[in-house]
């Protein structure tokens, strides 16, 4: 893709992110940033697409284009599925869950991907759609609520597992995980109990100081918690021409706010493959295994071998951050405003990462954690300037505006501390 073509995504987001998330506060960004290290909270994403996909080719079918195992892969278990493109670079991923022998539920866009590869191959496997909520509790006391509110026994559940329990008499499945980084399950159930089990969360949650989570505050426990997010962090494979036809069946399955491109950043790329990321540089190595053949693996086994980059937290210097805010009271010409806590409208700020003078890394995923009171980014730096305590120079503002040398430092990911996969016996 030439720089010509590229520069149509420097374009003005859609407003889709209203449309993503609903809400852009329930409380307030800063009261509900704290929730998840302090209490509990409520965050939904049944947005998300369900597939399950049946028959005895499935696990052919999810080894050949996806990175995972199936050595042990137990009922009731769940993993996370990544689907790369030849070059070894991220397409999608998501959540696979195993319900039975040769029956499976996955979780993300990859449902677009692996129906498209279920059509165009020879697989005995059956693919159907589904419409599940998906409501993420989590915090120091999401374990007692969910206890509370259904009877159930959570503490003994081990991470990346589920079990089906009751709320007001509506089943649901409650996978233990933790995308922010604390203990939490995710729960997941028929689309229209969503609303009932919400209120029934909230009531029984009130003593405990539950929050639901908004639009603006929902992706700073990703950024803490280092989960980098499609579109966000990294521009999904598939605008090579050899996936031409994917891509037009992707495009024609998905409304307009799931399918346009926005880039923005100081990072210039001259084409789009710059902005791909590959398992290994988002911090996924533990979801590649090289026990079986799948597209991709002859490009993820070399980068294993020798990577090349590494995805690290950067920590940007205050005083920095305050002279760009202060340009925009004084007469001329100001810097680019730096959003807070986030950057909303939807698209992938990139970012050029210095080092005396020369580039070392590009960032994504910028944001302000009130919890630190600290501006954050996720970037994916050379292998050489990945250390801890590392002093690099982040370039704000895009090319041809007014740019500021921002310093910062390299810290570790996740930049929050992990209590996810903790005893929970250990939580209130």
């Amino acid at each position: 893709m030439s720089k010509q073509n590229l520069s149509a995504y420097r374009s003005t987001p859609p407003g889709y992110f209203t449309v993503r998330w609903g809400h852009y506060e329930f409380t307030d960004w800063m009261d509900e940033s704290m929730s998840w290290k302090e209490s509990v909270n409520i965050g939904d994403w049944s947005f998300l697409w369900e597939c399950w996909f049946r028959g005895p080719d499935v696990e052919k079918l999810f080894s050949d284009y996806s990175t995972l195992s199936f050595q042990k892969f137990e009922i009731g278990q769940s993993k996370h599925c990544i689907h790369c493109n030849k070059d070894g670079k991220v397409i999608h991923e998501g959540i696979l869950s195993k319900f039975g022998e040769n029956e499976y539920l996955l979780f993300g866009r990859g449902c677009f991907w692996m129906k498209y590869n279920l059509e165009k191959g020879s697989y005995n496997v059956t693919a159907r759609d589904d419409d599940w909520f998906n409501l993420q509790v989590a915090g120091p006391y999401s374990i007692k609520l969910l206890e509370e509110v259904s009877g159930a026994k959570l503490r003994d559940v081990k991470y990346m597992h589920q079990v089906k329990m009751e709320i007001n008499g509506r089943w649901m499945y409650a996978l233990r995980q933790g995308m922010s980084g604390e203990p939490g399950y995710e729960l997941v159930g028929p689309h229209e109990w969503k609303e009932e089990i919400i209120e029934a969360l909230m009531k029984a949650g009130e003593k405990y100081g539950v929050r639901r989570l908004g639009g603006r505050t929902v992706f700073i426990n990703h950024l803490e918690a280092c989960f980098p997010t499609i579109l966000t962090d990294y521009v999904p494979a598939m605008f090579s021409p050899d996936l031409a036809d994917y891509l037009e069946t992707f495009k024609t399955k998905m409304g307009p706010s799931f399918t346009t491109l926005n880039l923005y950043g100081s990072y210039d790329g001259e084409d789009i493959s710059e902005y791909y990321r590959s398992p290994i540089e988002l911090g996924w190595k533990y979801a590649v295994k090289f026990d079986h053949d799948f597209l991709g693996r002859e490009a993820l086994e070399k980068e294993a071998a020798a990577p090349g980059r590494a995805i690290r937290t950067l920590v940007w210097n205050s005083d920095d951050v305050v002279e760009v805010y202060a340009s925009m009271f004084k007469k001329g010409e100001h810097y680019d405003f730096i959003e807070m806590p986030r950057y909303l409208r939807g698209g992938m700020y990139v970012d050029k990462v210095i080092k005396d003078g020369k580039l070392v890394g590009v960032t994504s995923s910028y944001g302000y954690s009130y919890y630190f009171r600290q501006m954050l980014c996720l970037a994916v730096l050379d292998q050489d300037q990945a250390q801890i305590g590392n002093e690099v120079k982040i370039i704000w503002g895009a090319p041809g505006h007014p740019q500021k040398e921002i310093r910062a430092t390299v810290a570790q990911t996740p930049y929050k501390t992990d209590r996810s996969k903790g005893d929970l016996h250990q939580c209130p």
